[in-house]
C-alpha cells in the first residue's frame, strides 16, 4: 500500500482545527502553561488552546493514512453475524467486520530522548497530549503516573522504568523532586525551585531554531508507552507498548467513526490522561478525529454539568459513580439538563448495574449509553457497543460490546486451557497487533499473560453469544469459591445496588474453613435509610441462589476505588481479615 509522506515535528505548536477546552473547578482558574498559547478570554470556567496537531505517528499515522483505507474496505455491503473458525480445533471468535487498514512502514525521527522513558506527573491539562505525544515523537518512551500518588509510589515507577527525566507541575513537584533524575516543571516556576522551566525550553526552542541533525528512522515495534497496570496479578507493571500497538488499537476501535463528522465531535476529558483510555482513547482519538476535548482535572459535579452544558459536550466516558451521582444528587435538579448536547455515554472501568443504567436512560432518554471492555495490555478499546450509523449492529445493553475489527477472540477453560464453544463462560483472550510488546523487565509475568501463540490472557471471565455480543462475568482473581461453587461478586453487587436505600456496594470472598470461601459484602446506605444489615443480607437471599448468599455484611461510609472506578477489592479483603484476626 502507498505510504504517506509524513513529517513530524517534536513539541512544535501548530494552528490546528483540534481544540482543548480546559474546565476548572469553580474556585480555580487554569491557563496553558506554555507561553506559546496566551489564553483568549471565555466564559468562566474555561480556556481554549490549540494543540500540536504534528505530534507522532499515534495521531498522524492514523489520521492520515488509515482514514481513506479503512472507509473504503467497509462499504456498504452487508455483513455476517459473526464469524468463527475452527482453528487447530479451537473455537475462535472474529469481528463481523471487513480488516480495516494498519498502515505500514511508518517511520518516527529519534533524537536525544531516543528510547529513554520520561515519567509524567501531570494532572489532565490541555498541554497534556502536547508533551505526552511529544515524547513520543521525540523517540523516547511516556510513561504517565498519577500525580496525586504518593511520593514513594511515583518514586517506584521512577525507578522500576528507569526513566531519565520527569516532567510535572505544582501538583506533584514536591514529590518527584527527589527522584533522582532531573524534572521539567510546567506551571509557575518559583513554586517549583531547581526545575527546568518548561516555558523557558520553548522560548530557547524557538530562539534556536530548527536544528539540524541527523536522525535514524524508528521501527513501529520500538516503544512509545510504558504505562502502569496491575495486570492480572495486582502487582504494578510497566506495560510496554509500541507505536504499531497504539496506531492497530485507534485504527480497530474507531474504524466506523464517520468521516463527515471530523471536527464536529466535543468529547469530555475526565479521564486521567495517565490511564490507557486517557491519552488513547481520549487525546489521540480526538486528534485524529479534528475533534475537541474539554478538560477537567478532577471530578466535581457542578463543574462537570456545567461543562456538560456550557461546551455542548456530545460524548463522556464515564464511571459508573460519576452516572449515579448524575441520576441521583439533588445538585443535578440546579441545571437545566434538557437541552444537553449530549449524544452518548462510555463506560469501561466496571460493570455497569441494571438498575443505574436504567434510572440513567429514564432521566437522560436521548442518550444512548455504550459499555466497552479494554485492556492496558491492549493498547485500550477491545470490545465497544455501537458501529455507528450504517453499519447494522449495536450490542445489547447487557453485554460490553461486539469483537472490533482486525482482532481474534476465544474463551478458554482456567484449568485445562480448552477452548470454548459460544455461551460457554471462560476466560478471554485476545490476539491482534494491539497486545503489547510484554511486561517491563518481567519475563515470567508476561509468559503467564501471553502464550506462544500470541493469546492475551485477560483474566476476566466472559462469553459469546450467537450474536456476537461478549458479556463480562467477573475476574479470576475475584471469583468467589463456595464449597466448589463459583460466585460473581459482579452479579451480587448489581443485586445490592437494587436495594433502594443502597447507594453503593462491594462484594469480595474471604477464607472460611468449611466452605474455602464466603461472599462478603460491604454497603454504602442511602442518606435517610434506616435497613440494618439484616434486611439487606435478606433481601439479596431472596433473590439468588442459596449458594450466592451473602454471609456477612457491613454499613460503611465509602467503597475504595482507584481512579479509573473500579472496586478495590483487594483492600476491602485485607483490611476485613486484619480486623477479624483479633476475634479468632
Amino acid at each position: 500500500m502507498t505510504q504517506p509522506n509524513l513529517t513530524y515535528t517534536p513539541l512544535v505548536m501548530a494552528t490546528h482545527k483540534n481544540r482543548v477546552i480546559l474546565a476548572t473547578t469553580i474556585t480555580t482558574t487554569m491557563s496553558s502553561p506554555s507561553s506559546r498559547h496566551p489564553s483568549p478570554k471565555q466564559p468562566p470556567l474555561a480556556t481554549t488552546l490549540s494543540t500540536n496537531a504534528r505530534a507522532p505517528a499515534t495521531t498522524t499515522t492514523t489520521q492520515e493514512a488509515c482514514a481513506a483505507d479503512q472507509h473504503r474496505d467497509m462499504g456498504d455491503a452487508a455483513v455476517p453475524a459473526m464469524v468463527v473458525e475452527e482453528e487447530e480445533q479451537e473455537h475462535v471468535f472474529r469481528s463481523r467486520f471487513p480488516p480495516v487498514a494498519v498502515p505500514d512502514g511508518v517511520t518516527v525521527p529519534e533524537f536525544v530522548l531516543e528510547g529513554h522513558v520520561v515519567v509524567v506527573a501531570l494532572p489532565n491539562l490541555a498541554v497534556y497530549p502536547v508533551v505526552s505525544l511529544g515524547i513520543m515523537s521525540a523517540g523516547a518512551v511516556f510513561s504517565g503516573v498519577n500525580p496525586r500518588a504518593l511520593a514513594a509510589e511515583i518514586k517506584k515507577q521512577v525507578e522500576d522504568s528507569e526513566a531519565k527525566l520527569v516532567v510535572a507541575n505544582e501538583v506533584a513537584f514536591d514529590k518527584v523532586k527527589d527522584a533522582g533524575v532531573p524534572v521539567i516543571g510546567v506551571g509557575d516556576k518559583e513554586r517549583m525551585p531547581g526545575a527546568i522551566s518548561w516555558d523557558e525550553l520553548l522560548a530557547a526552542a524557538d530562539r534556536t531554531g530548527a536544528g539540524v541533525v541527523p536522525v535514524d528512522a524508528a521501527q513501529q515495534s520500538d516503544l512509545c508507552a510504558l504505562p502502569y497496570s496491575s495486570g492480572t496479578t495486582g502487582v504494578s507493571k510497566g506495560v510496554m507498548l509500541s507505536h504499531r500497538n497504539l496506531v492497530s488499537n485507534l485504527c480497530s476501535s474507531m474504524f466506523a467513526v464517520a468521516p463527515e463528522t471530523a471536527g464536529q465531535v466535543v468529547t469530555l476529558g475526565l479521564m486521567p490522561f495517565f490511564h490507557i483510555y486517557g491519552i488513547t482513547g481520549i487525546c489521540c482519538a480526538t486528534l485524529r478525529h479534528k475533534g475537541t476535548v474539554v478538560v477537567m482535572d478532577r471530578f466535581d459535579l457542578r463543574t462537570f454539568l456545567r461543562a456538560l452544558v456550557d461546551h455542548r459536550v456530545m460524548f463522556a466516558p464515564l464511571v459508573p459513580p460519576v452516572m449515579l451521582a448524575m441520576v441521583k444528587s439533588p445538585v443535578a435538579d440546579e441545571f437545566d439538563l434538557s437541552d444537553l448536547a449530549l449524544k452518548s455515554v462510555m463506560t469501561a472501568a466496571a460493570p455497569l448495574a441494571p438498575d443505574l443504567l436504567a434510572a440513567f436512560q429514564r432521566k437522560f432518554p436521548g442518550v444512548q449509553v455504550e459499555e466497552a471492555y479494554g485492556l492496558t495490555e491492549h493498547s485500550c478499546i477491545t470490545l465497544t457497543h455501537a458501529a455507528g450509523d450504517g453499519h447494522g449492529h449495536v450490542a445489547k445493553k447487557s453485554s460490553v460490546g461486539f469483537i472490533l475489527p482486525n482482532l481474534e477472540v476465544k474463551f478458554v477453560d482456567p484449568d485445562t486451557g480448552r477452548s470454548l464453544p459460544a455461551n460457554t463462560p471462560g476466560e478471554l483472550c485476545v490476539r491482534s497487533q494491539s497486545v503489547m510488546q510484554g511486561y517491563y523487565k518481567r519475563k515470567e509475568e508476561t509468559e503467564r499473560t501471553v502464550d506462544g501463540k500470541g493469546w492475551l490472557h485477560t483474566g476476566d471471565v466472559g462469553y459469546i453469544d450467537g450474536d456476537g455480543d461478549v458479556f463480562i462475568v467477573d475476574r479470576i482473581k475475584e471469583l468467589i469459591k463456595y464449597k466448589g461453587f463459583q460466585v460473581a461478586p459482579a452479579e451480587l453487587e448489581a443485586v445490592l445496588l437494587s436495594h433502594p436505600s443502597v447507594e453503593d456496594a462491594a462484594v469480595f470472598g474471604v477464607p472460611d474453613e468449611e466452605a474455602g470461601e464466603v461472599p462478603v459484602a460491604c454497603v454504602v446506605r442511602r442518606h435517610g435509610a434506616e435497613e440494618g444489615e439484616e434486611e439487606i443480607v435478606a433481601y439479596v437471599a431472596e433473590r439468588v441462589a442459596s449458594y450466592k448468599r451473602v454471609r456477612v455484611l457491613h454499613i460503611v461510609d465509602a467503597i475504595p476505588k482507584s481512579v479509573s472506578g473500579k472496586i478495590l477489592r483487594r483492600q476491602l479483603r485485607d483490611e476485613f481479615i486484619k480486623r477479624m484476626k483479633p476475634s479468632a
